[in-house]
């Protein structure tokens, strides 16, 4: 599916009368195919930034739109209309499962399926199965050879490498990466994020990448934006807001209030 996301001050609070958290998601997207790094310290919202776009949680206001790119003939999609409808959780559930593949820290693989039926269990949700491409991914990321185990027989990189071509066997058009290096060793990380984007881009498939692990993000060519504190230092009402790397001001210490 050849899209392009669109984000245009994509809002959401949490908190109460005395606290409160916003995070502002500024106006961008990103097409099919593309690469872009989400960076920030930590208690910036980069975690709550990443639920709002993999449609898990409402926003409080804000356009978020899918849009077939020039000669594709699938529909737009006003993703942040369907919250709401009067069947919100189902319908953002389909959203979930067709337009988009998700890579959590840890893996998240069941313990009780093989690396295969991991990969393939994603198909089965989108009601897409394509057994060629399940064994293609298998192959480009090097676990052809382990099919047949279950997660508990893995190491922690080969783990993340089943994830990685799970989130990307249903052909999404947008994969949401949440610090996918975070247990890996520089060496795998470097290797891990590479076979990420190169699945990925060959597949067509756009990227968002959300990590601290800097010195493996430099080794890509992407887009680069970050989270910052753009309201005063100490005000209890936090505001944490994205914009361009290059764009990026010096943050205020940033406030663990939301992750």
């Amino acid at each position: 599916m050849a899209y392009v996301l669109s984000i245009d001050d994509l809002t959401v609070t949490l908190g109460d009368a005395e606290r409160r958290f916003t995070l502002r998601a500024g106006k961008w997207s990103i097409a099919a195919g593309e690469v872009i790094g989400l960076t920030g310290p930590s208690g910036t919202g980069k975690t709550l930034l990443l639920e709002l776009l993999g449609m898990l949680r409402a926003p409080d206001a804000g356009r978020y739109r899918a849009e077939p790119l020039a000669g594709e003939t699938g529909a737009p999609q006003a993703f942040d209309s369907f919250w709401k409808a009067p069947n919100a959780i189902a319908l953002c559930a389909q959203a979930r499962a067709r337009f988009f593949g998700f890579v959590p820290q840890a893996g998240g693989l069941l313990p009780f399926l093989t690396v295969a039926e991991n990969v393939e269990i994603s198909q089965r949700i989108a009601k897409r199965p394509d057994p060629d491409w399940a064994s293609a991914l298998l192959g480009e990321l090097g676990l052809s050879q382990i099919a047949h185990l279950r997660p508990g027989a893995l190491s922690i990189g080969q783990r993340q490498r089943v994830a990685i071509a799970r989130a990307l066997a249903h052909r999404p058009f947008c994969v949401i990466a949440d610090e996918p290096t975070a247990a890996l060793d520089p060496e795998n990380a470097q290797a891990a994020m590479g076979l990420l984007i190169e699945a990925a881009q060959a597949g067509g498939t756009a990227t968002l990448l959300s990590s601290h692990d800097f010195p493996t993000l430099s080794h890509f060519a992407m887009r680069r934006m970050a989270l910052q504190i753009t309201s005063a230092p100490h005000d209890p009402n936090v505001v944490s807001t994205l914009v361009p790397l290059e764009a990026q001001k010096t943050a205020s210490a940033p406030q663990e209030v939301s992750g």
